[in-house]
């Protein structure tokens, strides 16, 4: 039987109720001092802290803290051509309370979260965001919460429970391949997760229920959640509850040709009555537009597939990823998505944390109802496609830098803006093909 720790680590780590995904977690997996070393081979700049840090991390209690710069700029087509610069920095206490010598299978987990500056999310005409990082905590600069306090407990080796605030990108749609808040893999949204899954507020409070069908969560895992339908990481949520949302989610490792993969299905249901869309949304369609819809749904599945390994144990090869979703088509204004890529990690010799992707999507646009008539045509909205190529340089373990390019046929097809009694009407220039360049650099400290 596994250990109490080693279980839960595993489990919370798939899970991702918390953000434990960095090269630093691998590291300190494998190492007894995952910390030491000098400036050009630690797995952070500011190392183990005089012997501090790994001593802390053996008695249960790690902190991870990363900064991401990024500068884009739409070269052709979209909204607006200009340049801009911004950033993310994200800290991450996890208390381990068996290590801690209190009680087995615990795991508190706290993350604090800021940005600032601007990016150019709402000049592109795309619903999908080109900067993923900028949408968190909160879109726009200037934003500093605390989207994720949460408590895990495993009651057996089969099951746990978690309950609290919970930062739910990290948690939903896992892909071995292509996943995360646009730190080190795809900048775009819709290749980081299925946008269908907006309709899931990105940090309520809830609780829910994980369970482990083989007791290995490395080979299948169920997670059960209930959350407010309302979450806001700069407010504590007690006084805003309007509706819950349940999800549902299974993911299960294979092996095909004895290579590594696996396969997620999930489903979301909230009873929710919807004013407006999902908050990360709002700065590219005028909510107030927007006529009310009780209730929404979402069914979703993803896979990942290594087609080469190179190192399985450290999942080094180069893989194809998807995910498909679908939903009524409102309030979501998405029906139907789907996205699929390449991606390839530790393909150079001596440059094992090196990685490339390429990532195509599409989403079938519903044209939202409005509760207000529009000047001119209300199909303001049609099909979007986005393409997407990085490369990820590791400079250093704790240094890493991105050049990226992005194609967008976005779903906007004039801007909306107001006249003078502010009701909507649609501007005359159509928003062409958006390209965006872009170069982001990650420190881990």
């Amino acid at each position: 039987m596994m250990k109490w720790s080693a279980l839960a680590v595993s489990a919370l780590t798939l899970l991702g109720v918390s953000i434990l995904t960095t090269p630093v977690r691998a590291a300190e997996a494998a190492s007894p001092e995952p910390y030491s070393g000098d400036l050009l081979t630690r797995s952070t700049l500011t190392g183990d802290w005089g012997g501090s840090r790994n001593y802390l991390s053996a008695e249960g209690v790690t902190f991870d803290a990363s900064v991401t710069e990024i500068e884009q700029g739409v070269v052709g087509g979209g909204k607006n051509g200009s340049w801009e610069y911004g950033g993310r920095g994200d800290l991450t206490t996890v208390v381990d309370t068996q290590k801690l010598g209190l009680w087995p299978g615990g795991f508190l987990t706290v993350e604090l979260e800021g940005n600032w500056a601007d990016s150019v999310n709402s000049k592109t005409g795309s619903l999908s965001l080109v900067n993923t990082s900028a949408a968190f905590p909160l879109p726009g600069g200037g934003h500093v919460a605390l989207p994720q306090l949460s408590f895990a407990q495993f009651v057996s080796p089969y099951a746990g429970v978690t309950v609290g605030k919970f930062d739910t990108f990290a948690a939903g749609d896992n892909n071995a391949l292509a996943h995360g808040k646009g730190d080190t893999g795809f900048f775009n949204l819709s290749l980081n997760v299925n946008p269908t899954l907006l309709v899931v507020p990105y940090s309520p409070l809830g609780a829910g229920v994980i369970v482990l069908p083989t007791k290995d969560p490395h080979q299948a895992l169920v997670t059960f959640l209930v959350v407010s339908a309302n979450g806001d990481p700069s407010t504590a949520g007690f006084d805003d509850f309007h509706g819950a949302l349940f999800n549902a989610e299974g993911r299960v490792r294979t092996d095909f040709l004895r290579l590594s993969g696996h396969h997620l299905v999930g489903g979301v249901y909230s009873n929710k009555k919807y004013t407006s869309l999902d908050q990360r949304l709002s700065s590219v369609i005028e909510d107030r537009a927007l006529a009310s819809k009780r209730d929404a749904w979402v069914a979703y599945y993803n896979f990942d597939q290594f087609l080469y390994e190179t190192d399985r144990s450290a999942e080094h090869g180069v893989g194809v990823f998807g995910r498909f979703g679908a939903t009524a088509g409102n309030p979501i204004p998405i029906q139907y998505f789907y996205s699929l890529g390449i991606v390839g990690k530790g393909l150079i010799p001596r440059r094992d944390l090196d990685q490339f992707g390429i990532g195509y999507f599409y989403s079938d646009i519903r044209h939202p109802t409005l509760q207000v008539p529009v000047a001119g045509t209300k199909s303001f909205l049609r099909d979007e496609w986005g393409f997407e190529a990085y490369y990820n340089i590791a400079l250093t373990p704790w240094l890493r830098v991105t050049p990226s390019v992005q194609v967008i046929g976005p779903a906007q097809k004039h801007p909306l803006g107001h006249d003078s009694h502010g009701l909507p009407v649609l501007e005359p220039e159509n928003i062409g093909t958006a390209t965006v360049l872009g170069l982001r650099w990650l420190v881990l400290f």
